[in-house]
């Protein structure tokens, strides 16, 4: 296979990006930390998402070990999570997905 045939190593990258991200409830997990200027509580978190506790840790589980959310310990207790530096690089990407799907018509 010649260099100019061989596949990008970013796309195997993004497919594994994309793969965490596109699991039950990780985007929208990602978009409630994104829109809190502080960490979040696991219970709140789960409300906002409409979630099972199950399905919750699961994704902040792999979402954490990709390396795009931390636990942040706070005063009141452990249990509250916030994005990483990494993943806020990702804000403009969420939004404009975001902004993308509520403009089309139902």
């Amino acid at each position: 296979m010649d260099q100019d045939s061989a596949c990008d190593p970013a796309y195997a990258q993004m497919d594994e990006l994309l793969e965490v991200l596109t699991r039950s409830k990780a985007l929208h997990v990602m978009l409630v930390l994104d829109q809190h200027v502080r960490p979040v509580r696991f219970t709140d978190l789960k409300r906002y998402v409409d979630g099972t506790s199950t399905t919750v840790s699961r994704r902040l589980k792999e979402l954490h070990a990709y390396g795009l959310i931390e636990q942040a310990d706070r005063e009141e207790g452990s249990g509250f999570y916030a994005l990483t530096e990494k993943a806020k690089t990702l804000s403009p990407i969420f939004h404009n997905l975001f902004n993308w799907v509520a403009a089309q018509p139902s």
